[in-house]
């Protein structure tokens, strides 16, 4: 077994690499006690839908590299898209001048966005794009006269960042409730969810409009806007919204003078087998952000695009101080637009969302095999983006208590396997790179399987 990896003109042993790692890393979202005790997986190189670690081992991407990776690892068109543009300019600011990359990709974005968006604002994170719509919002509402609309409705168990403007509007306690000093309220109302209901879905969709209405209509005037996942609730577990629901929400929105802003960082780029969720249903928000796919999942972009009536509030002359004042240091990188509009160019000549619909139907028909296995709860599925639910008694839907850890034991066992997996609490996320092939994706779907009957059905 290979124990060395080459890095530039340097050797290193995977237990030195390991050392290394344990002694200067702090991991996001890992419990470091653990992992200390544990093995480090070292990703040393990455090719197709594949990642390989510092040992020689082989792994699929099961989870696109945390949803972001698009058409798989050392694509060429993009490493040379980033060359390309790297023998030009790495970076210059976006404060007051321009890019061409910035340019070029703003009229690609606007040109595959719901109708009705037309100004990009760039930032480097899914978070940071959805603080930067929390505060477009509350501002224009201040330039239209309205200064009492500062609240937000969000939902329950949602996930929009890690910043403190996206903890605020995020309500996953595991996630969000050690900062609850930090935040400023929000107003948390229902996400639509089938599982454990003994509704039907018509009569969730109708039950959870209704008390939005009777929301907006006690605090329409102090509510700068709805804040939503479009049809998939990511960080939560998968939850798929039924139909009707977001066109309902929108319609509200838009009855009781409320921005709504549609966060498409997970289900955005054709994720969901549309280009954008909000697509599946006909909408267009006030405000829609989005990241992760957007460059492929090469470098960090991300967008928050507004329509014309938001960004024409913030006009006016130098003395009225209508500027929006928020930017980042790395606002519109030229690397990162330029692989991101290469990446765009992609999608339309292998029609790539087209490609993620059809075998979402391969994906959805294979899945349900899994019903076989005792264990398997639900299953969720929008596109690419797959929640598999363990439970303890199928019958009783009963959940695994957290301690004992069946998610990551399962995901343990992919890796065992050969595929890389996280999980969400008792909820095994599959969520593949979109332009994984028929073949690719009949392997990883083999290998999901026998993660979790073999973690779930063992003796003892």
């Amino acid at each position: 077994m290979k124990t060395t990896s080459t890095h530039s003109s340097l050797t290193y042993t995977y237990e030195e690499m390991s050392k290394k790692n344990k002694e200067y890393l702090w991991h996001p979202f890992t419990q470091m006690k653990e992992y200390m005790e544990d093995n480090p997986l070292i990703i040393e190189r990455g090719e197709g839908r594949k990642l390989y670690d510092i040992q020689g081992n082989a792994y699929w991407d099961g989870v696109s590299s945390i949803w972001l990776n698009v058409h798989g690892h050392q694509v060429k068109e993009l490493d040379n898209a980033i060359t390309d543009q790297l023998e030009k300019i790495a970076h210059s600011t976006l404060l007051g001048m321009a890019n061409i990359p910035s340019i070029l990709l703003a009229e690609k974005v606007i040109e595959i966005m719901p109708k009705g968006l037309k100004k990009v604002f760039y930032s480097d994170a899914g978070a940071t794009a959805v603080e930067i719509a929390i505060k477009m919002a509350v501002q224009y509402w201040q330039h239209k006269g309205k200064k009492g609309k500062h609240k937000f409705i969000t939902m329950k168990e949602a996930y929009h960042g890690d910043t403190i403007g996206a903890v605020s509007v995020g309500a996953i306690d595991l996630y969000h409730e050690t900062f609850h000093a930090l935040l400023f309220p929000s107003i948390k109302l229902p996400y639509p969810y089938t599982y454990r209901s003994l509704h039907k879905q018509e009569e969730i969709v109708k039950k959870n409009l209704k008390e939005m209405e009777q929301l907006l209509r006690e605090q329409s005037h102090e509510i700068a806007a709805v804040i939503v996942e479009p049809i998939v609730q990511g960080a939560s577990g998968i939850i798929v919204m039924p139909e009707g629901y977001l066109k309902g929400l929108r319609e509200l929105c838009t009855q009781y003078n409320v921005l709504l802003i549609a966060d498409e960082v997970a289900t955005g780029f054709g994720r969901t087998g549309k280009m954008f969720a909000c697509e599946h249903e006909g909408v267009t928000p006030d405000l829609l952000t989005a990241g992760k796919g957007l460059t492929g999942g090469y470098l960090p972009v991300a967008i928050t695009v507004a329509t014309d009536e938001i960004y024409n509030a913030f006009l006016g002359d130098y003395e009225e101080q209508k500027t929006f004042f928020h930017g980042h240091s790395y606002t519109g990188n030229p690397l990162g637009c330029a692989v991101a509009l290469a990446n765009l160019e992609l999608f339309e000549t292998t029609n790539l969302v087209q490609e993620v619909a059809d075998k979402s139907v391969y994906i959805a028909n294979r899945l349900q095999d899994f019903y076989r296995l005792k264990h398997v709860g639900d299953i969720r599925q929008k596109g690419f983006m797959v929640g598999i639910e363990l439970v303890k008694d199928r019958e009783t839907e009963e959940p695994y208590s957290w301690t004992e850890r069946i998610g990551g034991l399962t995901c343990r066992r992919a890796r065992e396997l050969g595929m890389l997996l996280r999980p969400l609490g008792n909820v095994i996320v599959f969520m593949p790179p979109l332009a994984s092939t028929i073949e690719e994706l009949n392997e990883m779907i083999n290998v999901l399987y026998e993660a979790i009957a073999d973690t779930t059905e063992r003796e003892g």
